[in-house]
């Protein structure tokens, strides 16, 4: 990493005089536009020349009007498009030498020695080899006559960086590919609507994904709605899951629950490496139980659609880290791929990560199902942890026994995804042998004496549900401390787990400081953050902040729409966050705004009408829609109304302005995939800590917890969860503005101006390094579920 006394920017960096080219292959994912689109105008924004490869490796191997160079306005509202809009081929030509020598002279004739792959493992693969054959390719050429020796010593090296673009998430070395968010997205809409009609009619459903070699699809997805079984290749069922699987379905029907669902990925096998099919698992359900089954297998709908706004901003953040990663490449370099590790942009040596995907399959295919679990990285092992300790409700007799009570409420506004967290914490603390009390309405409740046991059947279909099935209250406790202290005695409450936003944060700062009047609040407790805002200290992400990014996208995209066929037209939107501007900000990096306006960042009357004239300039080229973004305390001053305003009167003869405030319809809807898997780990992993802390602090038949690393918040910090004391996060804290100090998503700012073609300073001292794939070895002490 470059030392931040070192401090790397991109506007440093020159791309004049060199090529670049993009192109897409192998099957398409959504995301695939996003990521061609920041490499084109992150590339022009260097000076660099850029190409289109149109066809993937055919469109290489043919030439001609296939490849061609990309102006700016050549990407323009293609963000929202799904597949891939310069076309993506499989091409047999591109394997034999001769095919790569073709792709080799196409290249050298248009100078072309930087290339940019977006595909899966297959298409990465092909690239390296491209590279390795390089030289040997153009001597060749040299000696045919096509070439001269000049030009071949000018253009005597390839670099090539690659993105994964898959939907199957299949490649070992990242957390998620280009393409995966989404396809999840269209899965879970699907597994919703199904949801209704199975419980109308007491049905039993069969839900086939994709994902021939890698189960992750149906993982997260059986992890995000609560499947009842689940079926993928790395982990085959034990012999004898038949009946296992029949049992749980019949306990489950007997205990009132209307539906069952089953997720079967495409690749799925048994122990023996025999395919297990849905129709399969169908007929099995039909003879030993009776039940109305269905089968739906979901096919090509996962790979359409538009990209999630987690897809369109993690392409563009991979599209920058591709220009860069290539600027900087050198004839040693070896051919890399920029990758997402947490919440980390990182480099990685493709072959190493290509080697360890295979190796996954080879595994399986040796039946040696563990190590292909271990291979497939942290992210996969996690989920499948979690979907273990969820899924499956151990016998009474097999469940460690514990004293202790532990409480669960929300706080603050609602989030969605504040549910799928709910009863995350509820099953496992149950399988931890706890007792679980809910309390509804917050601590406003708690003070009233809203709470109830909660037993492991009432939390049964809450991932799905948007909002706070037990009630939320922005109360704080210091007015009622007295009443919350008398409920904790009086329900025996050993440990609390607050699932909430800024007023949770607050609340735990306040019940800290109570700790030395009231002994009841000397027990472990805990937060996870929930909130549309993300404005709580100690983490990079909140439940309920991806749902509330995917609702802003999705109306941008329709109000971008609806002025199609009129005249050049733009929009102003307001969005929420408080003080907050992340949904503003990463909403304009998702939905492709101009400029997004908000607290952090102060701006006066004069950047206001450089705005303007920047747009006044656009407008004017062949781009007819623009969108401005302000979040809803940007400016007391100026308003949305001023804004909207401005830019009509700035704007005459060339544009007309329309608003929007987009409202609590941010805060409604069904939690996206993202949200729900995110609360369900997160909770998951507050439980367990709880546990922990529970048997470390119980003393002479009690517990007594004060010291500061007893009270945490418990966060995603770039690549780990890491739970933070809450005293220690003080300093961190804004409250006056009820935000963070510093905040990490500031750095994506940049990008969004970049590639809304404005010339700004873009701090890329982070990047830089190749890392090596970290092959994932078993934690010492099991955690559970780490991050």
């Amino acid at each position: 990493m470059a030392q931040p006394d070192q401090k790397k920017f991109f506007e440093n960096l020159s791309g004049a005089g060199k090529a670049i080219a993009v192109l897409t292959s192998g099957g398409d994912a959504q995301g695939m536009n996003a990521a061609v689109r920041a490499v084109v105008r992150v590339g022009i924004y260097v000076g660099a020349k850029v190409y289109f490869i149109h066809e993937g490796y055919q469109g290489l191997v043919d030439g001609g009007e296939n490849i061609e160079e990309a102006k700016w306005e050549s990407v323009s509202s293609m963000l929202q498009v799904g597949g891939t809009v310069i076309g993506s081929a499989r091409c047999k030509e591109f394997r034999t030498h001769e095919g790569r020598r073709a792709a080799a002279l196409n290249l050298v004739l248009r100078g072309i020695t930087n290339l940019c792959v977006i595909g899966g493992d297959g298409s990465l693969t092909g690239a390296n080899l491209f590279r390795e054959e390089w030289s040997g390719l153009l001597d060749e050429l040299v000696q045919q006559g096509k070439i001269d020796k000049e030009s071949a010593e000018k253009y005597s090296h390839l670099n090539i960086v690659g993105m994964v673009g898959s939907i199957d998430n299949d490649f070992c070395g990242t957390d998620m590919t280009i393409g995966t968010d989404s396809a999840l997205h269209r899965i879970i809409e699907v597994v919703d609507a199904i949801v209704t009609t199975a419980q109308s009619h007491q049905r039993t459903f069969v839900l086939e994904v994709m994902g021939r070699h890698c189960g992750y699809l149906a993982l997260v997805s059986a992890l995000a709605c609560g499947a009842d079984w689940m079926f993928i290749p790395e982990m085959p069922p034990a012999d004898g899951w038949e009946e296992q699987m029949c049992t749980k379905l019949s306990e489950n029907r007997a205990r009132k629950k209307r539906l069952n669902i089953i997720i079967v990925s495409e690749g799925a096998i048994d122990t023996s490496n025999k395919p297990i099919t849905s129709e399969h698992i169908k007929d099995l359900v039909v003879k030993c139980l009776g039940f109305d089954t269905r089968v739906t297998i979901l096919g090509h709908v996962q790979r359409g659609g538009t990209p999630s706004a987690f897809d369109r901003i993690l392409a563009s953040r991979m599209g920058v880290e591709a220009v860069l990663a290539l600027l900087e490449a050198s004839a040693d370099t070896p051919a890399c791929v920029v990758s997402l590790c947490g919440n980390q942009a990182v480099r990685l040596p493709l072959m190493e990560c290509v080697q360890m995907t295979q190796e996954v399959q080879k595994a399986m295919d040796e039946r040696k199902f563990e190590e292909a679990v271990r291979l497939r990285g942290r992210s996969f092992e996690n989920n499948l942890n979690t979907y273990k300790l969820l899924a499956h409700r151990k016998p009474q007799s097999e469940l460690p026994i514990s004293s202790f009570n532990v409480a669960v409420l929300n706080v603050g506004a609602p989030a969605a995804g504040m549910n799928a967290a709910v009863r995350s914490a509820v099953r496992v603390g149950i399988t931890e042998g706890h007792k679980i009390f809910a309390v509804n309405d917050g601590f406003e409740g708690f003070a009233k004496g809203q709470i109830k046991e909660i037993k492991w059947g009432d939390v049964g279909g809450w991932t799905g549900q948007g909002g706070s099935l037990l009630g939320t209250k922005r109360t704080l406790p210091a007015k009622h401390l007295e009443k919350i202290a008398e409920q904790m005695k009086a329900n025996q409450i050993n440990a609390l787990l607050v699932i909430g936003g800024f007023e949770a944060y607050l609340g735990l700062v306040e019940l800290l400081a109570a700790r030395g009047k009231y002994d009841e609040f000397c027990v472990p407790i805990v937060m996870v953050p929930a909130t549309v805002s993300n404005n709580v200290p100690g983490s990079d992400f909140s439940i309920g902040a991806d749902t509330a990014l995917n609702a802003i996208t999705d109306t941008c995209d329709r109000i971008k729409q609806s002025a199609s066929g009129t005249k050049r037209r733009v929009f102003i939107i307001e969005t929420m966050g408080g003080y907050c501007g992340y949904l503003a900000s990463v909403g304009g990096l998702a939905a492709g705004a101009d400029a997004a306006y908000i607290f952090e960042e102060p701006f006066d009357i004069r950047d206001l009408q450089a705005n303007v004239e920047h747009l006044t300039a656009k407008m004017k080229t062949s781009i007819q829609r623009g969108l401005v973004l302000r979040n809803e305390n940007s400016n007391e001053n100026y308003t949305t109304d001023f804004i909207y305003q401005l830019y009509s009167e700035e704007g005459k003869g060339v544009f007309d302005c329309r608003k929007n405030v987009l409202g609590h319809m941010q805060q409604g809807g069904a939690p996206s995939p993202f949200d729900r898997n995110f609360g369900t780990k997160i909770a998951a992993k507050a439980m367990l800590w709880i546990s922990r802390k529970l048997k470390e602090t119980y003393r002479k038949g009690r517990v007594f917890a004060n010291t500061d690393d007893t009270a945490c918040l418990l966060g995603m910090r770039r690549r780990a969860l890491v739970f933070q004391p809450v005293v220690e996060l003080k300093n961190e804290t804004d409250f006056v503005h009820r935000i963070p100090k510093e905040q990490w998503w500031l750095k994506l700012r940049p990008l969004m101006k970049i590639l809304a073609k404005y010339k700004t300073s873009l701090d890329v001292s982070e990047s830089g390094q190749l890392e090596h794939v970290v092959r994932h070895r078993r934690p010492e002490e099991s955690e559970g579920v780490p991050a």
